[in-house]
């Protein structure tokens, strides 16, 4: 456990009584572009996810980790790996801070550095990789502090429907990368 524990945070597995966090996140129409959500997910579903969640990345191609806080312990946001690929030793990398109140507190830089530890070390991985939207400037500079590098732009990649507004553009996604 010691790979997946910081100064400010550290990282666990998803327990059940994680729900209702999961839940919050997940039914968050603010992030569904980022994670390519399009309906909101029901406790049921979650709960089928969290009673899955013990299983192998190697199986599933995924994980995913809470982020808490060192000291009250509580949940402040999730770490995915994602699209896991063993045979080229790589896969991509999302992270959410749940709550403006834990937003700017060094969780997401430790937690993304503890993450690159863990895929490095744990699953030999050689790279990660980011998608992040061109507009997602907090994302862009939290993922070149860790050591990312950008390496690509793909145009008008996400389709985006303003929430106040209702009106739809496309935008640029950019990739980041980090080889170990």
């Amino acid at each position: 456990m010691k790979t997946l524990q910081g100064t400010h945070c550290y990282l666990r597995a998803l327990e059940p009584e994680d729900i209702d966090h999961v839940y919050r996140v997940e039914n968050d129409e603010g992030l569904w572009s980022v994670g390519e959500t399009l309906v909101p997910f029901s406790k049921y579903v979650l709960k089928e996810y969290l009673a899955n969640s013990h299983r192998d990345i190697f199986d599933v191609r995924q994980l995913r980790l809470v982020i808490c806080d060192s000291t009250s312990h509580s949940s402040v946001g999730l770490i995915d790996v994602f699209d896991f690929d063993p045979h080229n030793l790589r896969a991509g990398i999302g992270i959410v801070i749940a709550g403006e109140e834990h937003k700017r507190k060094g969780y997401a830089t430790e937690s993304i550095n503890l993450l690159k530890n863990y895929c490095n070390t744990h699953l030999n991985l050689h790279q990660l990789y980011a998608n992040i939207e061109e507009d997602n400037k907090a994302s862009i500079a939290l993922f070149e502090k860790a050591g990312f590098e950008l390496i690509g732009i793909k145009k008008q990649w996400r389709r985006k429907r303003s929430l106040t507004t209702g009106k739809e553009s496309y935008i640029n996604e950019l990739l980041y990368q980090h080889i170990f």
